[in-house]
């Protein structure tokens, strides 16, 4: 890996990135049976500052006028995702540890923790990938085991 990019652009990776995020939810009383599969795919601006990983995108919601702004912060074994907008949130995915937030959303407020099992970041060439596992919880209570899968790469400019 080389991070030598003088521009702060990590050296195998454009400016203008496509993001890709899969979630996926688990049934842990049913066997881990598949609840809930999402995957979106945003353009986006990427940077390589004081050894992080930082993309910007913007994703629209259904209903709203306003689109939220997202930064999505990666380090080894950790990865930030920060949500201003309609939505307002820092997700905070660091491995072996849990993290609580508050989510703000136009329905309200809702209290959230990430119990955070793994965090592997794959960076190569002009992609990086990152694999997420962990237990998520919604005001105190457990509401499933969760994945995400996260793949930044250069749009061919």
């Amino acid at each position: 890996m080389d991070f030598s990019g003088k521009k702060g652009v990590y050296t195998g990776m454009t400016k203008n990135v496509i993001v890709s995020i899969q979630g996926l939810q688990f049934d842990a009383a049913q066997n881990d049976e598949e609840l809930d599969k999402i995957e979106t795919i945003y353009p986006g601006e990427y940077y390589f500052r004081n050894q992080a990983h930082y993309v910007l995108y913007e994703e629209c919601l259904e209903g709203q006028d306003e689109p939220v702004k997202n930064m999505i912060k990666i380090r080894p074994q950790e990865l930030v995702l920060t949500k201003k907008g309609p939505v307002n949130v820092q997700m905070v995915f660091d491995e072996g540890k849990k993290t609580m937030t508050s989510y703000a959303t136009p329905f309200g407020n809702m209290l959230i923790a990430m119990d955070t099992t793994k965090v592997d970041v794959d960076e190569n060439g002009d992609n990086v990938n990152v694999h997420i596992e962990y237990a998520l919880e919604a005001n105190y209570q457990y509401v499933a085991d969760c994945s995400i899968n996260v793949e930044i790469k250069s749009n061919g400019e």
